[in-house]
């Protein structure tokens, strides 16, 4: 901070990026119509209900369930993916081994993939005739698709590249020579893992967590062949929002929108403090 300002002010000096004023400007001018105003109506919307009616339209017990089971599920998932993603950026990154280079194509798959072609793809592999879904079946009498279990499997599909994708940079920029001189200074493999890579990797590794959990906490394609869609039990609450559409209850679906909106704020808020903690505290 101390040394951008000083040189941003040396005279005669040309800068690549333009002055504050415009760079604000232009960036208020493709944020308020793109982002700010679409959430302004979102957020105005349920209001036509009145207190009473939102109060009313979020406890409704299918609501509660709906929300319960999206927080939830997209929270697992999220969990699940940071380790599977580790080991896979670790692989790409630091190992040499025969199709590495389709490995490291692969992982950018579900960005590509259509979400109803995964969920349709899914729920054929996880059903109780599928590849997958038969031998768990007949092994543990454990019924995935249809069932909230196929909705953590398909936000596990949906989120793991931005583990991968966020944990990879930090990788590749931590060198080598950092563990091997942790090794020489007598840290076993576990110390210097836990002590000098995750430290480095954690904040990645919250933003990795972050995006996935925001991108599985409004999935909606993916996951409604695969859940089952039964009220109170595998309805999440995207399809809710889509079955009050329906309904023309236009003011009930923007209450659940709201709800959504405002908890996925409150949990985002909270990862992006710890991450500020932790850089802090590594400075």
């Amino acid at each position: 901070m101390s040394l951008a300002l000083p040189l941003a002010r040396r005279p005669g000096m040309v800068q690549a990026i333009p002055g504050f004023g415009l760079a604000f400007g232009v960036t208020l001018m493709w944020l308020v119509p793109i982002v700010l105003v679409p959430l302004l109506a979102l957020t105005l919307k349920p209001w036509e209900l009145g207190l009473a009616g939102v109060w009313a339209s979020l406890t409704e017990p299918r609501v509660l369930a709906s929300l319960r089971l999206s927080f939830g599920t997209a929270l697992l998932a999220s969990a699940v993916n940071v380790p599977i993603g580790l080991l896979i950026a670790w692989a790409i990154v630091r190992q040499r081994f025969p199709g590495r280079a389709m490995l490291d194509a692969a992982v950018d798959l579900p960005f590509a993939l259509p979400t109803a072609v995964a969920g349709i793809a899914l729920t054929a592999l996880f059903a109780t005739n599928g590849w997958l879904g038969a031998p768990i079946a007949a092994a543990t009498g454990w019924q995935v698709a249809f069932t909230p279990a196929g909705i953590v499997v398909a936000l596990i599909f949906v989120g793991l590249p931005f583990i991968i994708r966020s944990v990879e940079p930090v990788l590749r920029d931590l060198a080598a020579d950092v563990e091997e001189a942790a090794a020489t200074l007598g840290a076993t493999r576990r110390q210097t893992l836990v002590r000098v890579v995750l430290p480095a990797l954690l904040p990645a590794i919250l933003t990795g967590f972050g995006l996935a959990f925001a991108r599985a906490v409004g999935e909606y394609g993916s996951v409604i062949f695969i859940a089952g869609n039964m009220p109170m039990i595998s309805e999440i609450a995207p399809l809710l929002i889509v079955v009050r559409l329906e309904q023309f209850d236009y003011a009930g679906a923007a209450a659940i929108g709201l709800a959504m909106l405002a908890l996925s704020f409150l949990i985002l808020l909270a990862l992006n403090l710890a991450q500020r903690a932790l850089r802090r505290g590594r400075q």
